[in-house]
């Protein structure tokens, strides 16, 4: 495993040899988060990072949020799902300003709970919240996957979802006779048109090297701009024959494929740090096979 450099850790290649693994190389940013903690790995290995944001967060209004919690604090629930560890922490803050945080917490540690993701996992954890089914691989279908065998007839079900509506996940309780809340504490809103142009040229023209996605979601919006902007030939050509994708892990990966994207690089820990330590570790061993090759 790739270890960080700049967190005490050291990568396979050894301290310095991993630390330049992106000399003189082009790496665009396409996340909207830790993107100085990014830019400083890239930098640290030699790299120039450019910041290219494909995806955004909208806050959902107060008050929408606000009734939702109000209700389950009120009422209680027997399952709680959570989905993200941004959409759990976004709760807890607006349960924090209505007054219902320590209510919220204490029907969450007397309720059944599920997680989707390592991330969320921990945070639960940290406010003794107990996870009573966690899924494999980070996905919705892992999730229903693991819930499969669980009683939810009669039962009563808080769904926190993570950006946009998950109909999938919610007919999965709906269908075996639960009480479904879903609540959705934000929103994915598409990111700004000229940004999303500047990185589509920068990509065809060889410009940059390479671009890290840290969402499925990022994929999807930035290949809908390309496709209604009529450049996705030149976009899968760029990918294919120089500019590298890097995903953050298998669901991100799996984005970019099903766009015709074959050439992914991607970390085997689901991290961010990791995934730039894999771009890094690609680019030598590309390298090092040049020189063995010549």
């Amino acid at each position: 495993m790739s270890k960080m450099i700049g967190e005490k850790k050291l990568g396979p290649f050894g301290g310095n040899a991993v630390a330049r693994g992106l000399e003189g190389k082009r790496v665009v940013i396409a996340g909207s988060r830790k993107l100085q903690e990014l830019s400083e790995i890239i930098e640290r290995q030699g790299g120039e990072a450019f910041v290219r944001p494909q995806q955004g967060l909208l806050m959902l209004k107060e008050r929408e949020v606000e009734q939702e919690l109000l209700q389950l604090a009120d009422r209680g629930t027997d399952w709680a799902i959570f989905t993200t560890g941004t959409g759990f922490s976004a709760l807890m803050e607006q349960a924090e300003k209505i007054g219902v945080r320590d209510r919220l917490l204490d029907i969450l540690r007397h309720a059944k709970v599920g997680a989707r993701g390592y991330k969320t996992f921990s945070l639960l954890k940290q406010q003794g919240i107990q996870t009573l089914v966690v899924d494999e691989d980070g996905t919705t279908q892992g999730l229903i996957r693991a819930l499969q065998g669980q009683q939810f007839a009669g039962q009563d079900v808080a769904i926190q979802l993570h950006g946009e509506p998950m109909p999938e996940l919610v007919a999965f309780f709906e269908r075996q006779g639960a009480d479904v809340q879903a609540i959705l504490p934000y929103r994915h809103v598409a990111p700004d048109p000229d940004v999303s142009h500047q990185l589509s040229q920068e990509i065809v023209e060889g410009a940059v090297d390479a671009v890290c996605f840290t969402t499925a979601v990022q994929v999807r919006y930035f290949f809908e701009f390309v496709k209604s902007n009529n450049l996705y030939s030149d976009i899968k050509e760029s990918f294919r024959n120089g500019v590298i994708a890097v995903a953050v892990g298998r669901i991100t990966a799996e984005a970019l494929k099903e766009e015709g994207i074959e050439r992914v690089v991607a970390p085997e820990k689901e991290r961010m740090g990791a995934m730039i330590i894999e771009l890094a570790r690609y680019y030598q061993n590309t390298t090092t096979q040049r020189v063995i090759m010549d």
